[in-house]
Formats: C-alpha cells, sequence, structure tokens
C-alpha cells in the first residue's frame, strides 16, 4: 500500500479578514497592509481538492468539521508560487512541523498568516 503523502498549500484570504476577524487580527500584529492575508494548511489531497473542501465546508464521516471558517468566509484562490517549492511530505507530523514553518516564515515577510 502506497504511503500517505502531505502537501503543504496557501489559500489567498481577502483582506477584510483583517478588520473583520479580531482573532486572525490579533494573531498578527505585526501586519501593515501590503501584502496580502494567507491561509497555511496541509493536506493528504490535492491543494485544489482541498480548498474546495474548505469552501464547501467538508464534513468527515463522522460529522466533523474540516474545513476551516476563515477560509470558508474569506478564501479566495491558491498561491502556489507560496508552496510549489516544498516536497510531498511522508509524515503528519513532519508536514504540521512544516505547515507552522512556512507560516511564520511568510508572516517573517510581511504576509498576515493564518493556520492551526
Amino acid at each position: 500500500m502506497p504511503k500517505t503523502e502531505y502537501r503543504i498549500y496557501v489559500i489567498e484570504l481577502r483582506k477584510k479578514v483583517f478588520t473583520e476577524n479580531a482573532r486572525f487580527r490579533a494573531a498578527n500584529p505585526q501586519f501593515n497592509g501590503v501584502l496580502e492575508c494567507l491561509y497555511v494548511g496541509m493536506t493528504s489531497k490535492t491543494p485544489k481538492e482541498r480548498l474546495a473542501q474548505h469552501k464547501t465546508g467538508y464534513r468527515n464521516k463522522k460529522g466533523h468539521n474540516l474545513s476551516s471558517s476563515i477560509v470558508k468566509k474569506y478564501g479566495s484562490y491558491l498561491r502556489p508560487s507560496l508552496y510549489n517549492h516544498i516536497d510531498p511530505i511522508h509524515s503528519r507530523a513532519d508536514a504540521l512541523k512544516m505547515e507552522k514553518i512556512l507560516a511564520l516564515e511568510l508572516r517573517r515577510k510581511g504576509y498576515a498568516v493564518w493556520f492551526n
């Protein structure tokens, strides 16, 4: 059986998220409004499939909501130029670490970023 591969992805969010969502704003005190607002995630699907799941409010078979309310409300489109350099990852734990590393790197560059 092939091993699960995880991919890191980035979704651009509408800038309204910064003014309308207090938790997002509090997580990004460094944001000066110049660059974009982003969501960084990891998935075993393709990034395109995962964006579609966020936008439709996907729930798993047990009824757990697996979509981000921030992406559902403010998500615009994928930003492959910000994640295509990251190869698929074979462990969920390593993918979660990489998600955080990329999110913090983008935040340092001046983006406003949300990640889990």
